[in-house]
């Protein structure tokens, strides 16, 4: 008998577990908006972080975290990763680097761990990003999550 796989969440934890990243997943409904969810949640739309699922020219990936109502600074990230090309990939690409749907990727659980990549404004905060299933939600310590990826902090984002 094979061990079914793990659902999006319970790799989520697992990896988060595997870190020593204290983290907490919540239910939520769906949000049709960032203000929605930050309503829903009880915070700021710039403690909702999105994670992005940034592809290489190499066809290699990266994950750039950048809070709700700011946007990637394509110019900042490409100088902070030496590139001269990024691009967001389509919805399947994301998946099949992640293992996770868009509008539920994290770091966390990734089936490959990529480089993470993220904006100094959500230093020193608590945060809510994706929790790799539709309906949830997780809240961590931003500090802590980029100590537990060895992420890279720096300005790479724009106001919306």
């Amino acid at each position: 008998m094979t061990d079914a796989p793990l659902s999006g969440v319970e790799r989520v934890r697992a990896d988060a577990a595997a870190r020593g990243l204290e983290i907490e997943v919540i239910e939520r409904p769906a949000a049709r908006s960032l203000e929605e969810a930050a309503e829903l949640l009880g915070i700021s739309p710039g403690d909702i972080v999105k994670s992005l699922v940034v592809k290489r020219s190499d066809g290699s990936y990266l994950f750039a975290l950048v809070p709700g109502g700011r946007k990637i600074s394509w110019p900042k990230l490409r100088a902070l990763v030496g590139v001269n090309k990024l691009q967001l990939p389509d919805a399947s690409l994301a998946l099949a680097a992640t293992g996770y749907e868009r509008g539920t990727i994290t770091p966390l659980g990734s089936t490959t761990a990529w480089p993470v990549y993220v904006d100094e404004t959500i230093a020193g905060r608590r945060v809510s990003m994706g929790a790799g299933e539709h309906g949830r939600s997780l809240f961590v310590d931003a500090d802590a999550l980029i100590a537990a990826y060895g992420a890279t902090v720096a300005d790479l984002s724009d106001p919306e």
